[in-house]
């Protein structure tokens, strides 16, 4: 991008996950000029990772599709930004100025024609982040199989750089050009949404569980790549350590979270969570053993119906208690979970294949993460919305929450964010 370009009112948006573009195709549906900033090398966030989402347990596809198909369909009105981070923001609403800084994909995307045949020529692996470590890419990859853009990324910690060059030789475009440098651009905008999203609490902290001691211990954001067809196992769920079929599982509730050692609040989404991967379990082993352990169930609504049905599952067992340690199980690879029933009034151990720990959601807001916006959090790090008018929080960035409670809070800001912006003009300034 190349000069200055006059726009009508516009609206910025901080993150691509589900809230953030549902907030920017609102936003463009309703006439108004919007620009995507994302920090991942794809638009999509971590809903790209599940396996399926509710409330119709249908995979992520299906609606970021549609979303994708929206952001398409904007042609000039819309203008997205990957591998990018706000540097700073200044002026009013009505009237802001962004710094954007664009780190470097080394592929140059008006070129890249997502041939892959660069990929076999790469000598060198990297752990794959999207699959949260449990396989591996290229140095030279695409972020995944539905990535938008569907450009390929290079990773430069693990490349070598002109001392190897050969994916250089190979691309029959030349879009691979290994010494792209940062570049800033400015933008100024009439209204900001932040959507930045979350990640999953940090399982190593908490010692018990043996996150990280044991290969078979796994989150629950890793179960959903488990169980997807584009996973690390192409959806079998299978155990990480010698790649059996983990036919007995058990789920561990409030893993860190309600524990003012680690999360002090509920994440209210955890317990649906390890619900909809139990059932991808049932389904795939019908002769299956779960054993879900748990404090309370949060299940309200029209959410009730599921867990019933899940309770009534004579191979799901749910045990009402905090569990208490995870050791080495009766043969190699198997875990022995060790609890209290409380209910029953008893101790209670299980010998299972694989534990999947509920870990909550940690905003990816903090103080001075976002330069300039001055953005109130409250004590668990969730942003508040801004005093400063034309500042607009989306999604869990807010407060934690499902993917359809997502949907209807991006759109809500969108129609904010157009209010804010409706007299504006943007202009972006930008050095390439």
């Amino acid at each position: 991008m190349t000069g200055t370009e006059a726009r009508e009112a516009s609206v910025l948006v901080i993150g691509s996950g589900m809230a953030g573009l549902t907030a920017a195709v609102e936003a463009l549906e309703a006439g108004h000029d919007v620009f995507i900033v994302e920090k991942e090398a794809y638009l999509g966030g971590r809903v790209a990772g599940f396996h399926k989402y509710f409330p119709k347990l249908c995979p992520p596809a299906c609606g970021l599709e549609i979303n994708f198909r929206r952001v398409k369909s904007g042609h000039r009105h819309l203008k997205f930004f990957t591998l990018a981070e706000v540097e700073s923001v200044s002026g009013q609403a009505g009237s802001f100025n962004v710094a954007i800084k664009l780190n470097p994909r080394f592929v140059l995307a008006d070129r890249c024609t997502a041939c892959a045949q660069c990929v076999p020529v790469c000598p060198e692996e990297r752990s794959n982040a999207f699959n949260y470590g449990m396989d591996k890419t290229k140095a030279i990859y695409l972020p995944h199989e539905m990535a938008l853009p569907m450009k390929y990324v290079v990773d430069p910690g693990t490349c070598l750089g002109d001392t190897c060059n050969k994916c250089v030789e190979v691309c029959p475009t030349g879009a691979i050009d290994l010494h792209m440098k940062p570049d800033i651009i400015n933008l100024q905008v009439g209204s900001i949404i932040v959507a930045t999203g979350w990640q999953p609490y940090d399982a190593a902290k908490i010692d018990i569980l043996g996150f990280g001691q044991y290969g078979n211990v796994i989150n629950n954001v890793m179960m959903e790549r488990l169980a997807a067809p584009n996973g690390p196992t192409r959806g079998k769920i299978l155990r990480p350590s010698d790649g059996a079929p983990a036919k007995r599982v058990a789920f561990v509730q409030c893993a860190g979270s309600r524990d003012v050692n680690h999360l002090p609040y509920c994440s209210a989404i955890c317990c649906l969570s390890s619900l909809k991967e139990a059932s991808y379990v049932r389904e795939q082993y019908p002769d299956s053993q779960v054993y879900i352990f748990y404090i309370d169930i949060r299940a309200s609504g029209a959410y009730e119906d599921f867990f019933q049905r899940m309770e009534s599952d004579e191979g799901i067992h749910f045990i009402k208690g905090k569990v208490a340690k995870i050791e080495d199980g009766a043969e190699p690879g198997d875990l022995a979970v060790e609890a209290d029933d409380m209910l029953a009034g008893s101790k209670v151990r299980v010998n299972v294949d694989l534990v999947v720990l509920a870990t909550g959601m940690v905003p990816n807001t903090g103080e001075g993460r976002i330069p300039g916006l001055d953005l109130e959090h409250d004590e668990f790090g969730f942003a508040l919305e801004s005093r400063k008018t034309g500042v607009h929080i989306a999604g869990v960035a807010r407060r934690p929450m499902d993917v359809a409670t997502t949907v209807r809070d991006g759109t809500g800001a969108a129609l904010k964010a157009a209010q804010s912006s409706a007299s504006d003009r943007a202009t972006v300034t930008a050095g390439r």
